[in-house]
């Protein structure tokens, strides 16, 4: 447990010093949205779920849920995904 606090403190001032941004230094998701049309979302872990009206990706922490209308997945790589439809809701849940 102290190594993993010792970790996260070597990384945070690693960032810092580098000024590298916080999505590549600690694994989190960054989610660009383009009005209620488009969704782009990169360092996922995969589907979970995809319905023409529901969409959840894993995350490293997480799951990401997106619903909508007529939603399409354009794009799917690795780790990023780009999403098309008609956005009504970005829901990030938490691990259980």
């Amino acid at each position: 447990m102290a190594t993993q606090r010792w970790r996260k403190k070597l990384s945070k001032a690693t960032a810092e010093l580098l000024d590298m941004p916080q999505d590549v230094v600690y694994d989190l998701p960054r989610v660009t949205v383009i009005g209620d049309r488009q969704l782009y979302i990169e360092n996922h872990r995969g589907v979970i779920h995809f319905s023409d009206e529901v969409l959840q990706i894993a995350l490293n922490s997480g799951q990401l849920e997106i619903s909508g209308e007529a939603l399409v997945i354009r794009t799917i790589w690795t780790d990023e995904v780009f999403v098309e439809g008609v956005i009504h809701n970005i829901r990030f849940i938490p691990p259980a």
